[in-house]
């Protein structure tokens, strides 16, 4: 299971790298997103979450799991959304007053 999950951070990765390197506005964007959902799947294989266990401190408990890195995601997907938001609006606005998405805004013959 971690071969599984590792090659599929390395994929979302590898993807995000790659769109981002295009010269368009939507693969840029689109590559942003994806290296999003590799940090985040990533944050929570490091976190070892444990199903079954409270995330609070409690005498009668056992044991108890850590609550920071479903925070830290849940934190990272609340802003990647209005970040993506927010980009998406930008090369809306860039497409209409230059005619074109290229991401430096010249035009291709």
């Amino acid at each position: 299971m971690e071969a599984l999950l590792a090659l599929i951070i390395g994929t979302l990765t590898a993807c995000g790298v790659y769109l981002i390197l295009r010269a368009r506005t939507f693969p840029v964007v689109l590559g942003l997103t994806f290296l999003s959902y590799a940090v985040n799947l990533f944050l929570f294989a490091m976190g070892r979450l444990v199903v079954g266990r409270p995330p609070l401190i409690d005498p009668s408990a056992a044991a108890y799991t850590d609550p920071l890195p479903q925070a830290l995601v849940l934190t990272a997907i609340v802003i990647g959304f209005a970040m993506t938001a927010f980009v998406i609006m930008l090369a809306l606005k860039a497409r209409a007053e230059l005619g074109n998405d290229h991401v430096d805004g010249m035009h291709e013959p």
